[in-house]
Formats: C-alpha cells, sequence, structure tokens
C-alpha cells in the first residue's frame, strides 16, 4: 500500500472527525438511528460490497431463499452503521451507565469459571470477531470485570489512529499491532491477563491453517492458537451482539476451550483452531445478520481449488 502524504492523512482526519463530532453531540438514539440510516444507505449504493455478502451467504446458507439472504444482507449493513453511531457515542460511557447500553450478564456458570480463572492467574483468550459491536465489548469487559489487551492492525492514518484509541483505552484497555504480537500476547496470557483477538477474517496462507467455517475450509490465523498452547491460556469465544427487542446490546458466548497439546505442535494448532472457530460459527448462525459478510471471507483456497469470489 502506497503510503500517504500529509495532505492526505489531515483531509482523511479532518472529515473523520467532523462526523464523528457532529454524531457526538446528538442525543444516543438520534446518532444510532442516523448510522443505520447511513448503513442502508450503503446497501443501495455500495454494489461491490453488496454482491460479496450475497456470494458469502450463497456459500454458508445454500439453503436460503434469495430473499433472505437480501435480507440478511441489509442487516449486516444496519448493523456496521449501528457501530458507526455508537462509536461517536463511546465518550459518554461511564461504569454508572454502561448497564443501559449493554447487558454483560455472564450467568452464574462463567462467573464461577472467571473466579476460578483469576484465582489461578491463568489467562484468558477471548477469541470474538466482527459481529454485533466489538467496540463495547472491550468497553464493557474493561469496566465491569478488567481491562482487555487487544490485536489490532493499527488504521493506515496516524491521527485517525490516535482518535480512535483516546476512545479505545478509556478505562484502560490496551490496544497491541497484530504484526509480530505473539511474544507480547503469551507474555499477557502467561502473566494471568486477558487478550482479545479477532479470529474470523481471511488469513494469507503463511499465517493461518484451513479449517472448516460453514462447512467451506477456510484459511484462519494460527496466532490465536499458538498463543494459548504456549501460554497454557482458557480460550473464551464472545460476542457483543445487539438484542432489538430490549434496545440494548446484550454478551453472548460459546463453550469455553482448553487449548489441544499433545506435543505435536502443527496438530494442535489446527484442532484448537478448529475448536474456537467451530463456537464462532455458532454464534453466528444464531445473529446471521449481525455478521461482517461484506469480508471475502473464503478469499485464500487450498492449493489446487477454484476462487470462489469469480464472476
Amino acid at each position: 500500500m502506497a503510503r500517504k502524504g500529509k495532505l492526505q492523512i489531515y483531509t482523511e482526519y479532518a472529515v473523520a472527525k467532523t462526523i464523528f463530532t457532529s454524531l457526538s453531540l446528538l442525543p444516543r438514539r438520534w446518532a444510532v438511528g442516523l448510522g443505520v440510516a447511513v448503513g442502508r444507505l450503503g446497501f443501495r449504493l455500495l454494489g461491490g460490497l453488496r454482491r460479496v455478502a450475497i456470494r458469502n451467504l450463497e456459500l454458508a446458507y445454500p439453503e436460503m431463499s434469495p430473499e433472505e439472504r437480501l435480507r440478511t444482507a441489509r442487516g449486516t449493513f444496519e448493523s456496521l452503521g449501528r457501530v458507526l453511531g455508537e462509536a461517536s457515542q463511546l465518550r459518554k460511557i461511564t461504569p454508572e451507565n454502561i448497564r443501559d447500553i449493554v447487558d454483560f450478564d455472564l450467568g452464574p456458570e462463567i462467573d464461577a469459571l472467571y473466579e476460578k480463572v483469576k484465582k489461578e492467574r491463568r489467562g484468558i483468550l477471548i477469541t470474538t470477531g466482527h459481529m454485533g459491536n466489538w467496540e463495547l465489548l472491550v468497553q464493557g469487559f474493561a469496566i465491569l470485570y478488567e481491562p482487555i489487551s487487544f490485536l489490532a492492525r493499527p488504521i493506515d492514518n496516524p491521527l485517525i489512529e490516535d482518535m480512535a484509541n483516546s476512545l479505545r483505552t478509556r478505562f484502560g484497555a490496551r490496544p497491541i499491532n497484530k504484526s509480530n504480537s505473539a511474544m507480547t500476547g503469551i507474555s499477557i496470557l502467561r502473566e494471568g491477563g486477558f487478550l482479545g483477538a479477532l479470529v474470523d477474517v481471511n488469513a494469507h496462507p503463511k499465517e493461518g491453517v484451513f479449517v472448516p467455517f460453514f462447512g467451506i475450509p477456510a484459511c484462519t490465523t494460527s496466532g490465536a492458537a499458538l498463543m494459548a498452547i504456549r501460554s497454557g491460556a482458557l480460550i473464551f469465544p464472545c460476542f457483543c451482539v445487539y438484542d432489538a427487542e430490549a434496545g440494548k446490546y446484550k454478551f453472548v458466548h460459546g463453550d469455553p476451550i482448553e487449548p489441544t497439546i499433545t506435543g505435536d505442535r502443527k496438530a494442535d494448532v489446527l484442532a484448537t483452531t478448529e475448536a474456537f472457530t467451530r463456537e464462532i460459527e455458532a454464534i453466528i448462525r444464531r445473529y446471521p445478520d449481525q455478521w461482517l459478510w461484506i469480508h471475502k471471507r473464503w478469499k485464500t483456497r487450498p492449493k489446487g481449488e477454484p476462487d470462489l469470489y469469480r464472476n
């Protein structure tokens, strides 16, 4: 990617700052409503992304009718718009009002597991993805339980990156550059910390392994499994999804996973990656219109297999 010049950096920042500042002045309900409206407009105007979403849904849900796929794809755009609106309101979140926005009840079983793991000073690797509101997942957990370190690819505009991180780190969350982050992540987990990782996007063959995702081999980052194996951390798949009936977000999770440790590193990474990917798929199936279908999840193919997105 070509390096951006100062003019482009400052122009992009000015536009982003203006949009976010304008939205932040609105009541939350209005800002979120406007964000959803922007998402709906994007569904109509961004034909390329809409076609990717439909193609992904054809692959994942061959039994779906064309009308159902269209509704689900539209929901994806609305969900992204909702994230935009909520992001403009992050500065207003406090420990006193967080429960008005997110229902973060883990339930007695997970609460007990959390206390047990903390007493053991064992790390927890949170495997999550681009569904619902991942920003609120970090904020809510930091306020109600403890701050999370999280792996993230820096935004390619340093001024926008600084603006985003000023919101993300308000309650102690710590962003870590995803590149060359393995040793840092392992160290955090070995010390009993929480580490979040977005593990639901297409990976380069050198950085991932192929595991089933909606019944199709998907190249998935191997780094998360490797960090869990080397640190002995518990893996906890979870998301923060929007509940339309309640008018707020809620915390949802899969089954906690023990990393596979047999001594065969290659086989262990594959088995562990397959295990948390299976849990993530199960959650996406419960809330399909809130996942990032506009991403080419099956772009990387096993050697000899055809491109699934070729027109």
